[in-house]
């Protein structure tokens, strides 16, 4: 699943390539990725995208229309979704099917007097998701906030604002594990499987510790470990191609999808949790004390 550090890589590719662009179509391949309806998909065409932002996970291309109030286009990659930028879409318009695509936006050719490179017409992106659960999901609305999983977003955790003493007033009496609490995106926006399994590692924190009975220090620890996983990331994934983040990610992972590998830090062999439909990994010697964590649903909580 594309995380924070993916989303904002996105954002910053998108920067580069599509804000002063004007969107000729967006053409809808798969109609449940589109949440909503008014406005309609057919709104953007003939806008102009002035900027991209990241809302947590949710990439927003906000689109001028010269007198007309801005219109938001709102992704959500879900898990299996991907955008793939292409440099020359095919003339034809998509038909629907079995296959990945789900959306194709096409820009039009830039004005004769741009002051940007010649880029020409048929550039755009496809969004795509693979696999049965088609989960990606698209909006059109003219707040960002209109989207219901946007306006419970908790607080971005890059923002100057996320202090170690906003981190510690957020856990103040949560009952629940650590790795739930990474994960909630009303909590804390932009984490995931992965780069909770990261974050823990790094804080060398189990991730079944209770979240309300960290220590002043532990929960200093638990901050700079959320900072800094998450900005090494985004460090990796500056300047790489759209195409190529999914395997940047992967290999910048450290204990997250490498079971049974030895830990890079102290050699261990790394463990697994399996749930219905997803797992953590961990190091037994660097975060539970060198003691493996049975099956979730069995196990006591290890402090």
């Amino acid at each position: 699943m594309p995380e924070l550090p993916e989303v904002e890589a996105l954002r910053d590719f998108l920067t580069g390539h599509l804000v002063g662009r004007e969107v000729a179509t967006a053409l809808p391949v798969a109609f449940h990725v589109l949440k909503t309806y008014d406005p309609p998909l057919t709104a953007v065409a003939g806008r102009t995208v002035t900027g991209v932002a990241r809302h947590g996970k949710f990439l927003d291309l906000t689109l001028g229309g010269g007198q007309d109030p801005p219109l938001h286009l709102i992704t959500h990659l879900a898990r299996a979704g991907w955008l793939r930028w292409q440099e020359k879409l095919p003339a034809a318009p998509p038909r629907p099917g079995k296959g990945p695509l789900a959306l194709r936006v096409t820009l039009a050719e830039l004005p004769p007097d741009s002051s940007s490179r010649e880029r020409p017409a048929g550039e755009g992106f496809d969004l795509t998701e693979a696999g049965t659960q088609k989960r990606l999901a698209v909006y059109v609305v003219r707040d960002p906030a209109e989207v219901p999983g946007i306006a419970r977003l908790g607080p971005d955790p890059l923002a100057d604002a996320f202090t170690a003493e906003a981190l510690a007033a957020i856990l103040d009496g949560e009952r629940r594990q650590l790795k739930g609490v990474l994960r909630d995106q009303s909590t804390i926006a932009g984490i995931g499987n992965a780069y909770s399994d990261e974050i823990l590692h790094v804080a060398r924190m189990s991730p079944f510790k209770p979240a309300g009975n960290l220590t002043p220090s532990e929960t200093a620890a638990l901050h700079e470990a959320i900072r800094t996983t998450l900005g090494e990331a985004i460090a990796r994934s500056r300047g790489v191609a759209a195409g190529k983040l999914k395997a940047e990610k992967k290999s910048g992972l450290r204990v997250h999808g490498r079971t049974g590998e030895p830990c890079p830090v102290c050699g261990d062999t790394i463990r697994e949790v399996s749930y219905r439909d997803s797992s953590l990994q961990y190091c037994p010697t660097c975060q539970t004390g060198g003691k493996p964590l049975a099956d979730r649903r069995t196990s006591r909580f290890l402090k």
